[in-house]
């Protein structure tokens, strides 16, 4: 039985094998290759490695983690885990099973764009989550934020820090904006568009235009999507981790879960979705690990 399996081979995974493989744990990484930020040509806001490509980050770790004969790497999905005793049981879509003390799930999230066309075409190079990670390239320009619901307000503010040409895109949704609400906006110069989107037009430069349904043009630059739409790991739900309404797991003490023995680290954990952050947690959840491990090992 190995000490751990790490699922999920993005910055927290990565950071999470190396601590752990520093402290000669007997450590498997199962990755299938499919991280949420494929589609992103570089990597903001880690320090030493800003502008970095993701692939050139993820080669870099995986370099460094072949270092340890502690640690092995597997391409490889899992498919279903469990809790059996005091134990993890992973099924791989090798058609082999493993057994660990300690489980980390370091899956990150699944990311669903709303059903508009041009949306997917320009995911990662004009269509956002994270304005943190990508506003700073849209500075200056005319940027749409897709949101509605109570949260519209403060993400489209929020968005004033980069970008003083800021609309508000509702789709035709119910943005419950009081009229208070809509002088702020307008204040700082946020511009309400409630019409539904007919589509993004752009070029292979990037997004230049949100066409709506009246055949309004809208200059935009880039598009920064509400923080929803995000969908945990099936193995999240399987195993029995709390979730909150916000579709996150709730961690305490080092990213431990309500399933004892089960961490989370990463992007399925926190609102704060930077790399740096996850791989700050895969760190803490590491640590908590090796913590564990060392006291049922000298009792």
């Amino acid at each position: 039985m190995r000490d751990v399996i790490i699922v999920g081979g993005g910055p927290a995974g990565l950071n999470a094998a190396l601590i752990l493989g520093r402290c000669r744990r007997d450590v498997l990484l199962c990755d299938k290759g499919e991280p949420r930020n494929a589609a992103a040509p570089l990597t903001w806001g880690l320090f030493t490695r800003d502008g970095t490509p993701p692939f050139e980050l993820r080669a870099r770790a995986e370099a460094d983690l072949d270092r340890y004969d502690t640690v092995e790497r597997r391409g490889v999905e899992v498919v279903g885990a469990c809790r059996t005793g005091d134990a993890f049981a992973v099924d791989l879509s090798d058609g082999t099973q493993e057994r660990a003390r300690r489980l980390i799930l370091a899956t990150g999230l699944h990311q669903d764009l709303p059903a508009i066309d041009g949306f997917a075409r320009f995911w990662g190079t004009g269509v956002h989550t994270c304005p943190y990670c990508d506003g700073y390239e849209a500075r200056d320009r005319p940027v749409a934020v897709y949101a509605h619901g109570p949260g519209a307000k403060g993400i489209a503010l929020e968005m004033t820090a980069w970008s003083r040409d800021v609309s508000l895109c509702t789709d035709g949704r119910p943005t419950d904006l009081d009229a208070e609400a809509r002088d702020r906006l307008s204040r700082n110069g946020v511009r309400v568009v409630e019409t539904r989107i007919a589509r993004l037009d752009g070029t292979d430069d990037g997004p230049t235009h949100l066409v709506l349904a009246d055949g309004t043009r809208l200059p935009c630059r880039a598009v920064f999507l509400m923080p929803e739409g995000c969908r945990p790991s099936d193995l999240i739900r399987s195993l029995g981790c709390d979730l909150t309404d916000a579709g996150v797991v709730p961690t305490r003490d080092y990213e431990r879960t309500n399933v004892p023995g089960l961490f989370v680290a990463g992007d399925a954990s926190r609102r704060v979705q930077f790399a740096v952050v996850a791989a700050a947690e895969g760190a803490m959840a590491a640590f908590a690990v090796n913590t564990e491990l060392l006291r049922e090992d000298t009792r």
